[in-house]
């Protein structure tokens, strides 16, 4: 029972970073969001017992990454000033609201009719380090890569634009 309420709890943690992060105009509330949202699938992973998942999820993303991605916007110093101005911003949040509206409903509904089961932990070392490895680098490896590129091409080309701004100014 305790582990049904700690999933609701995680969900909805998750879920609410998730709004935070499209929500919030700058760019510091946004990345606290999506702490929060990191942090809560590391309790989800827990959950699961995957507990390299847990650690990578802990260390990896809410710590590593999201220091260098708080550092950059930290360096990037944005005022409110610097942000666009977002007209109709509410009218589109709305509007994704209604379109999205009736997905959710209908997923409600499959969930209320799926048979009651219990809560039961994943055996067969489920998120262990050789399960994980073995498909991370024999069924992942390219994209894996490839979005390790991008993190850095995207985290190099912040700091040009960030120099670049300042030698204008």
């Amino acid at each position: 029972m305790i582990a049904q309420w700690l999933f609701f709890g995680f969900a909805t943690l998750a879920v609410l970073g998730a709004l935070g992060l499209v929500l919030f105009r700058h760019p510091m509330n946004g990345a606290m969001c999506f702490i929060v949202t990191l942090i809560s699938l590391a309790g989800l992973y827990a959950l699961l017992s995957a507990s390299l998942l847990f650690a990578l999820q802990l260390i990896v993303y809410a710590g590593a990454i999201m220091s260098l991605i708080l550092f950059i916007i930290m360096f990037l110093n944005i005022q409110i000033t610097d942000l666009p101005e977002e007209k109709g911003r509410w009218t589109f949040f709305f509007g994704g609201i209604v379109l999205i509206a009736p997905i959710g409903l209908f997923l409600l509904k499959i969930v209320k009719t799926l048979p009651e089961s219990s809560t039961t932990i994943i055996g067969d070392n489920f998120g262990g380090v050789k399960k994980v490895g073995m498909v991370l680098f024999r069924d992942w490896l390219l994209p894996f890569e490839i979005v390790s590129i991008l993190l850095l091409v995207a985290l190099v080309g912040a700091v040009v634009l960030a120099g670049k701004k300042e030698m204008a100014s």
